[in-house]
């Protein structure tokens, strides 16, 4: 039996990243995930005790904002995939031009040098979004397609939600072609949308937040990703690790299937969770809205399959909420248990 390769993770301890390497490992490959801190116990844990981690898993620190600190970790390896993103630009409304020239775009040109070096990466995959394809001046009649690219000139005009990090990855993506092109890198994207599902971090992440939403009325942010494309977070790393191994995968690849309904979520999460206070009525918003798609048609069309796609997006949520209560559940008797401890002490 063929041994897997050696591949690289970027952002490894993120919402993506983790269970990129969690399915890697299951699929046999020797995985050097890096982190800005291999140190720090509470974000590497989890990664540290999955199957396979004591055997195909090792820890590297680096840094989107240093130059050279993916050498050693790329170095040797067959796969690079590029995760991490620094998510705090979606939040972000002022003018950032230092941090997405410093951090996305910079940080993917430094890993890309890295690539460069020893000749032995022979795919670079990398995680861009549906965001840089669907801002458009007149969006399209049926459907968004990879041939579209987002009109980063109408981002600063209408500095819509996220439009920072909608600028930075569309820049970075832009870049990361050209630098592609140039230098003889086989690079393939991958963009999904809304990742929602079952997760092993053990912080929060956007994709928490959107989930959490519909109990914690987080209105604001609700309303923003009414109508947006999603997709769960296992046929998100699935599709990364297809696109790495299909020895015809090219180019950009949409990856969402699903499109997220406020009122659709919001009924399948009242059913699973009567005891919660689920917002179900959002003003202002169309309960049948037109949706332009974003087409995943190329990446199935190379055979790739959604195994979620006979769920519906409550039930991508309903995942998250789920493990949420489970950490608040875990968290709360390990407190009890300190406090009994301190008393017996006190006794």
């Amino acid at each position: 039996m063929e041994e897997k390769r050696t591949v690289c993770v970027t952002g490894a301890s993120g919402y993506i990243g983790s269970w990129l390497v969690k399915r890697l490992l299951e699929r046999g490959y020797h995985v050097r995930a890096t982190v800005r801190d291999p140190g720090d116990e509470k974000k590497v844990k989890t990664l540290l005790e999955l199957p396979k981690a004591s055997t195909h898993l090792s820890l590297w620190k680096a840094d989107l904002a240093e130059e050279n600190s993916y050498d050693e970790a790329i170095q040797g390896c067959e796969g690079v995939f590029h995760v991490a993103t620094p998510m705090e630009l979606v939040h972000q409304g002022q003018d950032g031009e230092e941090e997405i020239e410093s951090t996305t775009l910079n940080g993917i040109l430094s890993i890309m040098r890295s690539c460069s070096k020893p000749k032995t990466v022979k795919r670079f995959v990398y995680t861009s979004t549906t965001g840089t394809i669907t801002v458009q001046p007149q969006p399209p009649l049926h459907e968004y397609t990879e041939d579209l690219w987002t009109d980063v000139d109408l981002c600063y005009e209408l500095k819509m939600y996220g439009w920072m990090y909608l600028v930075a990855k569309t820049t970075a993506e832009k870049a990361a072609w050209k630098y592609a092109e140039e230098n003889g890198i086989n690079m393939v994207t991958v963009h999904p949308s809304i990742v929602l599902g079952h997760f092993i971090t053990p912080h929060t992440s956007f994709s928490t937040d959107v989930a959490t939403a519909f109990y914690t009325t987080n209105m604001a942010l609700l309303k923003k990703i009414h109508r947006s494309p999603a997709v769960h977070l296992d046929d998100v790393c699935n599709a990364h690790i297809y696109l790495f191994e299909h020895p015809l995968a090219k180019g950009r690849y949409i990856c969402p299937s699903h499109t997220v309904n406020l009122f659709e979520i919001a009924h399948s999460l009242g059913l699973k969770y009567p005891d919660r206070n689920i917002v179900t009525e959002f003003e202002g918003l169309d309960r049948s809205p037109k949706i332009i798609p974003c087409s995943s048609k190329k990446l199935m069309a190379l055979g790739f399959e959604f195994a979620h796609k006979n769920k519906d997006v409550g039930d991508f949520c309903a995942e998250i909420i789920a493990q949420r209560n489970g950490f608040a559940l875990m968290i709360e008797k390990l407190n009890f248990q300190i406090f009994e401890l301190f008393n017996g002490l006190k006794i």
